[in-house]
């Protein structure tokens, strides 16, 4: 055990997730028939080779989309795709694929009017739109006023709508135009959340806001500093943290463990030994990987691959967590009751180093099957329990990486507390 300190808790925080101020209204309360219902969406989808590589993002608005137009509604669709640089039309990045293919989900035409989001053309087709049908608008961020919150922008997008929606947590956290500007240019017109929306909150804040004993963290991925406020916030809630993923080595460091080539964050040494004296000083078990599976470089198959216990030998790196810590984190999570997890345990994209991923994935699928809630956060973790074929026996999956993260930071919204009180 390392000599303890003492330390300044983490800054208080009222919960340690941020829930809404007020529960606030859904798109079900609210009247649509025969309206223009604005919903900001995400289908910040990947695509490779010209094809929509995974859809869940289109289909978790289904629900949304299919609630208004069952209703009567007309369905005005607003999105980004990918990073341009808004200066204008992308063919690369156009919505259109996201259009063809939300048409084929939804079982009904999706029109698609034009290149720009705010000219003549959109503003026709949206005059034009019958009730039940849908339309999704170009790319949000052919316009640079996206990214910058710009109100007058919005101003011109809040024209298309008598009722607003957020359905788009996975960009809840950002200040864009589309999530803040727009709903504070509809002050007066119903501002509501969409089911997905209303499904993450849920889960995210107010399932987690009280969670059934143990509950279990697990955080993964490249960067410790990523992780850090998380961390702080979740330690005076959580009975156990596993870390695992690179960001584990800048712990080990700071415990003066040798750690090879691993990654490590040397600004954060200060702050990852703080925060295990905190959790000693919490009772929260801060729990980091006894064993790793090391390659002498960074690459899918490494000239040699070899795993260590404790210390790492020189010239190689941590890939994935060992054995030993497989085993040891799986029978933490199967005693469970409420797990979060976000961040991969090594570079489970490569099959070398996918163990650790792959069986902290089914420990949590198991704790599920024996009546755990889990939630994995987004992002990797969810690309990962995809991968693994578990994401079914998953109570939640988040469509949000950065968005969860910041939840469970504890950061308050402002997308979402603009919408209306229920």
């Amino acid at each position: 055990m390392p000599r303890r300190h003492v330390v300044s808790p983490p800054t208080p925080v009222s919960t340690p997730f941020s829930l809404p101020a007020m529960p606030k209204k859904t798109i079900t309360s609210v009247d649509v028939a025969g309206k223009r219902v604005l919903i900001r969406v995400d289908f910040n989808v990947p695509i490779e080779n010209g094809a929509i590589s995974d859809d869940r993002r289109i289909a978790s608005a289904l629900p949304t989309i299919r609630s208004i137009v069952s209703r009567g509604g007309k369905a005005i669709l607003m999105s980004h795709l990918g990073r341009p640089e808004g200066t204008g039309y992308v063919a690369d990045e156009s919505l259109q694929i996201a259009a063809d293919r939300l048409a084929e989900l939804l079982g009904q035409p999706v029109s698609f009017p034009g290149t720009d989001c705010t000219d003549s053309t959109a503003a026709a087709a949206v005059a034009a739109l019958g009730n039940g049908e849908v339309l999704l608008l170009e790319n949000l961020r052919f316009h640079k006023e996206e990214k910058k919150g710009d109100p007058t922008f919005a101003a011109k997008l809040a024209t298309y709508g008598d009722i607003y929606v957020n359905d788009a947590f996975g960009t809840s956290h950002r200040p864009d135009a589309s999530m803040v500007a727009v709903p504070k240019a509809m002050a007066g017109k119903p501002r509501v959340m969409g089911l997905l929306v209303e499904k993450e909150v849920k889960f995210l804040a107010e399932a987690l806001a009280s969670p059934a004993k143990p509950f279990v963290v697990v955080l993964g991925g490249a960067k410790v500093s990523d992780k850090m406020a998380c961390i702080a916030n979740l330690l005076p809630k959580a009975d156990s943290i596993l870390v695992g993923g690179a960001m584990a080595y800048t712990f080990l460091k700071a415990l003066g463990r040798s750690v090879g080539t691993s990654r490590v964050e040397e600004d954060r040494l200060v702050d990852a030994k703080r925060m295990i004296d905190m959790a000693a000083k919490l009772r929260c078990d801060l729990v980091l990987p006894v064993d790793h599976v090391c390659g002498d470089s960074f690459s899918e198959a490494p000239a040699d691959i070899e795993v260590f216990d404790e210390n790492i030998k020189d010239d190689f790196m941590g890939l994935d967590i060992g054995p030993k810590t497989q085993t040891k984190f799986a029978l933490t999570l199967r005693k469970a009751k409420t797990i979060v997890w976000n961040g991969p345990m090594g570079v489970f994209e490569w099959t070398a180093f996918s163990q650790g991923t792959h069986q902290v994935a089914k420990a949590i699928a198991q704790a599920t099957k024996a009546g755990a809630v889990s939630i994995v956060g987004g992002g990797d973790s969810a690309a990962a329990v995809e991968k693994f074929g578990l994401a079914e026996q998953i109570t939640h999956v988040s469509t949000g990486g950065g968005a969860s993260l910041e939840m469970l930071e504890g950061k308050k919204f402002e997308s979402i507390d603009l919408l209306d009180n229920a």
